[in-house]
Parts: C-alpha cells; sequence; structure tokens
C-alpha cells in the first residue's frame, strides 16, 4: 500500500516542547484506536475479494446473460410491435389527416386574424399610443427627472450615515476581533489538528504493519494445518489411486468400449446391406427390370454449340 511507503516530508520549522510532549501520548492512543479499525479493515478487503470471486462474478456474468439473450430480444420485439402497431398509423394519421387540416384551418386562421388585427392596430394607435406618448413627453418625464434629483441628493447623504456607521460599529470591532482572538485560535488549532492527523497516519501505518503480520501468520498455520496434510494425501494416496484405477479399469473399459463400437458398426453396416439387396430382389421379383430411359429428341443442337439468332436451327430461320 502507499501508506505504508516513506513519504518524504517537507522541511519543517523548529518545533516547541510542548509540541514534542503532546505528540507522543497521542499517537500511543491513536494506535490503540486504529489498530482494531485496520485489522477489521484488512478483513473485510480479503472477504470481499473471496465474495467477489464467488458471487458477485458469476451472478454478473448470469445478469449479461439474462439481459443479453432474454431481455435484449423481447425489448426489441416489443418496440418493433410499437412501431408497427402504434408509431407508423400514427404517423400516418397525422401526415395525411391532421396535417392538411391544420394547414386548412391556419390559412382560414390568419385570413381573418390579419384583418382584424389591422383594423385592431389602427384603433390602439390611434386611441391609446399617442395620448399615451403625450402623457409620457409632457408630464411624466419631468417629474420623473425631479424625483429622480431629489431621491439621489437624499440617497446619498443616506450612504454615507450609513457607510460611516457600519464602519465604526461593525467592521472595527470585527477586524479587532480577528486579530486578537480568532486568528490565536486557529494557529492552534491548526497546530492541533496537524499533530492529530500525523499520530493517526503513523498509527494507521504501524496498524497495517501489524495485521499484515497477523495474517501472515494465519496464513501459515492455515497452511500447515490444512493445506499441507491434504496435499500430502493427495500426492501419496490419491494421485497412486487414481493411475492405478486409470491404468487397471478406465483404459481397459474405453478400449473394450471402442471395439465394441466398431463391431456394432460394422453389423449394422452389414444389415444395412443386406436389407437394401432384400429390397432389390423383391422389387425384382414383383416389378420386373427397370426398363431403360428412352431418348426424346428435344430439337437442341448437339455438342457445345448453342442455339443464337444468327444460326439457322430455330423454326423461323430454317431453310
Amino acid at each position: 500500500m502507499d501508506l505504508d511507503k516513506p513519504q518524504p516530508q517537507p522541511p519543517q520549522q523548529p518545533e516547541g516542547c510542548l509540541v514534542v510532549a503532546f505528540r507522543m501520548p497521542v499517537r500511543i492512543i491513536a494506535l490503540v484506536v486504529v489498530l482494531p479499525l485496520r485489522m477489521a479493515w484488512d478483513a473485510l478487503v480479503v472477504g470481499g475479494r473471496f465474495l467477489n470471486d464467488l458471487l458477485l462474478r458469476p451472478l454478473g456474468r448470469a445478469l449479461h446473460w439474462l439481459y443479453a439473450r432474454v431481455l435484449t430480444p423481447i425489448g426489441q420485439g416489443t418496440a418493433w410491435l410499437l412501431r408497427h402497431l402504434v408509431v407508423v398509423p400514427v404517423v400516418a394519421l397525422y401526415e395525411w389527416v391532421l396535417a392538411p387540416v391544420g394547414r386548412g384551418v391556419a390559412w382560414l386562421v390568419g385570413v381573418v386574424g390579419r384583418g382584424v388585427g389591422v383594423a385592431l392596430y389602427w384603433a390602439a394607435r390611434v386611441l391609446l399610443v399617442v395620448p399615451a406618448v403625450a402623457l409620457y413627453e409632457w408630464v411624466l418625464a419631468p417629474v420623473g427627472r425631479g424625483v429622480a434629483w431629489l431621491v439621489g441628493v437624499v440617497g446619498r447623504g443616506v450612504g454615507a450615515a450609513l457607510y460611516w456607521t457600519a464602519r465604526i460599529l461593525l467592521v472595527v470591532p470585527a477586524v479587532a476581533l480577528w486579530t486578537w482572538v480568532f486568528a490565536p485560535v486557529g494557529r492552534a488549532l491548526a497546530v492541533v489538528a496537524h499533530e492529530v492527523g500525523a499520530a493517526l497516519g503513523h498509527a494507521w501505518r504501524i496498524a497495517g504493519r501489524i495485521s499484515r503480520a497477523v495474517g501472515r501468520g494465519l496464513g501459515t498455520l492455515l497452511r500447515w494445518i490444512f493445506v499441507e496434510p491434504l496435499r500430502q494425501v493427495y500426492r501419496t494416496v490419491l494421485t497412486p489411486v487414481g493411475h492405478v484405477v486409470r491404468d487397471a479399469v478406465l483404459r481397459p473399459v474405453a478400449e473394450a468400449a471402442r471395439l465394441a463400437g466398431r463391431a456394432a458398426g460394422q453389423m449394422l453396416a452389414a444389415g444395412r446391406d443386406a436389407v437394401r439387396q432384400a429390397r432389390a430382389d423383391l422389387r425384382r421379383m414383383f416389378l420386373g427390370e427397370p426398363r431403360p430411359p428412352v431418348a426424346v429428341d428435344r430439337r437442341e443442337p448437339a455438342g457445345r454449340d448453342t442455339r443464337t439468332l444468327g444460326s439457322s436451327t430455330t423454326a423461323l430461320t430454317k431453310d
């Protein structure tokens, strides 16, 4: 793991005696707390690997096969049915019925709407726009400019008063509080957090080494208790017994089966020939010898010569 490798450390500044005295107890406590967590984490990782190899991967392959071989054909068939039973009729209805009707209605509405729109435009222009423009130019605009000037003068005075009030009541106390309280406390908390984080990292690395050592010890113990005896039993007992069974039983049985298969094949071939010969004899007994084929004159040219338009072998060009 990358956490177990020594990481290059940046150049450190001289530390005080309080920091050094605080570091060792924190690291010891962190090691005691982190060691069970690290061992549990390593056990979960090993169990997860076994679970992935024995269950999750075969289950994933089965789901993939189900999706590819069952769900995908069903979905394609359903899509084909929906396309030909729903989409195609709806599109045809839209193209050949709804769209022409809609275009006719839109044309009619447009013709009527243009006339009504022109009439409403001139009525609104004469009755609303011209009086509104005059009212804005001669009444509202001068009044608005006077009100804007008055509001600007008053707003600048109020803004200046609020600015200095906020500066004296809020900004100056906040700067003093940050400079004399929050910044020193933050620096102290940063030192404590750095030391705690370094202790946790150091404890995590030491716990990893301890966990790996315990795991290697358990693996060696299981190998000598279970794996090595089973391997010796397989080598000294099962393998010789398997060789004896293979040489004394399986090979003779396989050879006898092959010989029996060949003999059965030869017997079946002989039986088929005898049946074929008997059937031919019966046909000749009841029906006689088959007649030879009679040649039929098809008026086709003999050999490799083919009929062409320029030859005299057809009925139209024959002399």
